[in-house]
């Protein structure tokens, strides 16, 4: 390796023991009734965070309540990240390929590893339930996301790296970087042998990918009778009126009307200038979503949507006309107009 590099992975090593000081993963939770969010934290030998409130709606829905023994990688954590340490130090002293393989061969072993543990821990919590909890939602499951954010009922879920986790997470892309660059650097193989080393990049980039996949501005797909509405808190029933809101940190806010919408984003004023794109389903095919500003809209009383705003979007004008064809009266609006219409 050349210097720069040496020093970039004992660099890397060494910055990773903040994360015995440090949170290596949270889960939050917000909700219309803790607008400022509950909080979980995974450090290397504990958790920390909201446990009692958390634990006190959790009962209600069956969920167990959560405990550190529920955690038995909390005894080990912290033996395993000292050994990725004392790798990628023997990687940098040693000045050996070898041991460069190996220190970035482990980061990817943990985050895989870490990843799988957390969806089955995650899996069997939200879906192992007291048959005789308070409030039953038939076939609901509560599992957290591994990453990103997930609805469950009135609650948004995050999950990702905390500040000991993100220093984990750049310290296997360093390893990562200087790992391709001294193997392109040194050119000691053919563009086929090289190749074959550079394939051993596909498995940390895809749990890279991972930890970025919550960044999708797509919206999600309504699960009739399970998801909310974020302002009414009905159950969505109807798929021909709903709409979506994604923020620029891409939270998800899901709508059973129109008329629920735009009465949301005006009686939040923090959300509006978050907000990054606003999504309609649309009215003549219900597994389509048309972005707001792009949609066309019809008003008529004889449109019944479920709160009352009378009005359905559409993907194109074609088939607003035949929509607006079956009425005996109706009227096409602009995005615009239908935002001021309640």
């Amino acid at each position: 390796m050349k210097p720069i590099s040496r020093i970039l992975i004992a660099l890397s090593s060494l910055s990773m023991l903040a994360t015995f000081f440090l949170p290596l993963w949270q889960i939050q939770l917000w909700a219309p009734q803790y607008p400022e969010g509950l909080n979980m934290k995974i450090w290397h030998n504990h958790l920390s965070g909201a446990f009692d409130i958390i634990n006190g709606l959790n009962h209600y829905i069956g969920m167990r309540l959560i405990k550190e023994e529920m955690f038995p990688e909390l005894q080990y954590i912290g033996i395993l990240i000292g050994i990725y340490i004392a790798i990628g130090l023997i990687a940098s002293i040693s000045n050996k390929v070898t041991m460069l393989k190996i220190y970035t061969l482990t980061g990817i072993t943990y985050g895989v590893a870490a990843l799988y543990d957390f969806y089955r821990w995650g899996y069997d919590y939200g879906h192992n339930l007291d048959p005789h909890a308070a409030i039953q939602v038939p076939g609901m499951s509560y599992q957290p996301p591994v990453v990103g954010y997930k609805n469950l009922l009135n609650f948004t879920a995050y999950s990702g790296p905390d500040q000991g986790g993100w220093i984990i997470v750049i310290a296997s892309i360093v390893a990562l970087s200087v790992l391709i660059y001294t193997i392109w650097s040194n050119k000691k193989s053919k563009f086929k042998s090289i190749s074959i080393n550079v394939s051993t990049s596909v498995v940390p980039l895809v749990s890279i990918l991972l930890f970025n996949a919550c960044n999708s501005s797509e919206p999600a797909p309504i699960r009739l009778g399970k998801d909310e509405c974020t302002h009414c808190k009905m159950m969505i029933t109807d798929p021909r009126f709903g709409a979506e809101i994604i923020t620029k940190t891409n939270k998800l806010y899901k709508f059973d009307d129109a008329n629920c919408l735009n009465n949301y984003i005006k009686n939040n004023e923090k959300l509006q200038s978050k907000i990054n794109l606003i999504y309609f389903v649309d009215y003549g095919n219900e597994s389509k979503f048309v972005l707001a500003h792009q949609a066309f809209y019809l008003q008529s009383e004889e449109i019944k949507s479920p709160m009352g705003s009378a009005v359905a979007a559409f993907s194109n004008k074609k088939q607003l006309a035949e929509t607006a064809s079956s009425l005996s009266q109706s009227k096409a609006l602009t995005w615009n107009e239908a935002s001021k219409v309640y």
